[in-house]
């Protein structure tokens, strides 16, 4: 097995939204959002919801911190080019959303695709209210 640095590292995306800031009340309702803009999409498909509070929190050796109320991910892939076998490392993309007390998290890895960021980006923005 090797081990490869596709292009560079990708950094994380990140967004925290004041729940009074927000148009959405619970976790559920912002990743069916989501999945309203992935559905709307030309180029992205639908995967998957993942659940990964519940997830972690039924393994026997499962943690997961006091302040995380929620955290599940929507799944989905813009697929718009496959240039290399080595792009399937790192595909499909996903969302995460996370609930803690004051606030919600929204989180992405950067796409090495520009369209995918922006659209990913204004899915996520369009969440706060203002």
């Amino acid at each position: 097995m090797r081990q490869y640095l596709q292009q560079q590292a990708y950094p994380i995306f990140s967004l925290e939204v004041e729940k009074p800031e927000c148009r959405f009340a619970s976790v559920d309702e912002i990743i069916g959002y989501l999945k309203q803009q992935v559905d709307a999409h030309d180029s992205a498909r639908f995967i998957a919801l993942y659940d990964h509070f519940e997830h972690t929190r039924s393994l026997p050796q499962g943690q997961v911190s006091e302040t995380i109320l929620a955290a599940k991910h929507i799944v989905f892939c813009f697929g718009i080019t496959l240039p290399e076998p080595l792009m399937m490392a790192v595909r499909p993309r996903s969302i995460g959303v996370v609930e803690l007390a004051e606030r919600f998290l929204i989180t992405f890895l950067e796409a090495p695709m520009p369209v995918a960021n922006l659209a990913m980006e204004q899915w996520a923005k369009s969440v706060a209210t203002s």
